[in-house]
């Protein structure tokens, strides 16, 4: 894994070309921008990222793929040009110990929409395919969307970190759970996530394929480019939703479970620092895949940004034990 902070200075977010580091000790700023979404610039078209959180299972975090891929993508439009859909394949695992290399196509620009085609490179073999479309701002009368969901708000709510302290408290909890749990504890992941109806993880019985949490970047981003928030919710939309379609089947050991696709419609402007609701389903599972989708809401229930994704699940035929 990668040393938190040590990306090469490719600018902050998409459009920037000033060098920056790892914030100073006491620096309010997110390591999303400094660090995770930060890449070098080594061509016109040619960018190179790094990491900075890795998942127990070595595997490079999707999110960061996503992220990147749409920084990069973001580098070779102009600045007045918006992301308003991405659609993205993993074709192989990455390697958390080289970075990233991004290759970006300019596939089309007309006058209203351009499409950036982007590949993540590894070993000299494409890890990930990405494509990004982008707009001009046009007005339209013909506008709807759904109702956001009635919740409670996150300041009623606690994090994942001080839910996951009081399981811990649990002198019942079996001792690789616990440690199970220390690890997650231990991770550096950059989000901050408040669980609505958090699950019982002593409980293995099926549950609804339906899960909301509030969620925002840890750290300051402030009012800039929209397309850095977009890049930062890309990050952000990856992280525990292929698990939702997990839901209905707690009773399994899962063996593999990987992202194949993952796709973004950006519908309106918003803070990825500020607490935004994740709304996530599963309408299928079946043939070793499940398919979830989400949306994330904006406080005032505006519908920012929708998301889909299909991933490979494979589990162990023979139930879980309890955890108690």
């Amino acid at each position: 894994m990668a040393a938190r902070g040590d990306g090469g200075g490719g600018g902050a977010g998409p459009g920037s070309g000033s060098v920056v580091g790892r914030p100073p000790p006491g620096d309010l700023r997110s390591v999303l921008i400094t660090s995770v979404l930060n890449l070098e610039r080594l061509e016109l078209d040619l960018f190179r990222g790094r990491h900075h959180w890795v998942p127990a299972t070595q595997r490079l975090f999707g999110g960061q793929i996503v992220g990147q891929a749409l920084v990069a993508a973001a580098r070779a439009v102009s600045r007045d040009e918006q992301v308003h859909s991405l659609h993205c394949y993993f074709v192989r695992a990455g390697d958390p110990k080289v970075p990233v290399l991004y290759e970006v196509e300019r596939t089309r620009t007309g006058k209203s929409f351009s499409v950036r085609s982007v590949k993540a490179i590894q070993h000299g073999k494409p890890i990930f395919t990405c494509q990004a479309s982008f707009q001009l701002s046009q007005g339209s009368p013909v506008q709807h969307q759904f109702t956001m969901p009635a919740v409670p708000p996150p300041e009623e709510l606690l994090t994942q970190e001080e839910l996951i302290q009081k399981f811990l408290q649990n002198p019942n909890l079996a001792e690789r759970y616990r440690k199970h749990l220390n690890k997650i504890q231990a991770e550096d992941v950059p989000i901050d996530i408040k669980p609505v109806n958090p699950p019982d993880i002593f409980c293995s019985e099926p549950q609804e394929p339906k899960q909301l949490f509030w969620v925002r970047a840890r750290g300051y981003i402030g009012e800039t480019d929209m397309k850095v928030h977009c890049c930062v919710a890309a990050y952000i939309s990856d992280y525990a939703f292929l698990g939702t379609a997990l839901l209905p089947h707690r009773q399994y050991h899962i063996k593999f479970m990987v992202s194949l696709d993952h796709s973004m419609w950006f519908h309106a402007p918003f803070r990825a620092d500020h607490w935004m609701l994740y709304e996530c389903e599963s309408p299928w599972a079946g043939g070793c895949r499940g398919l979830v989708q989400g949306r994330l809401w904006r406080r005032d229930g505006v519908l920012a940004v929708s998301c889909a994704q299909e991933g490979v699940i494979r589990v162990e035929q023979t139930p879980a034990q309890s955890k108690l």
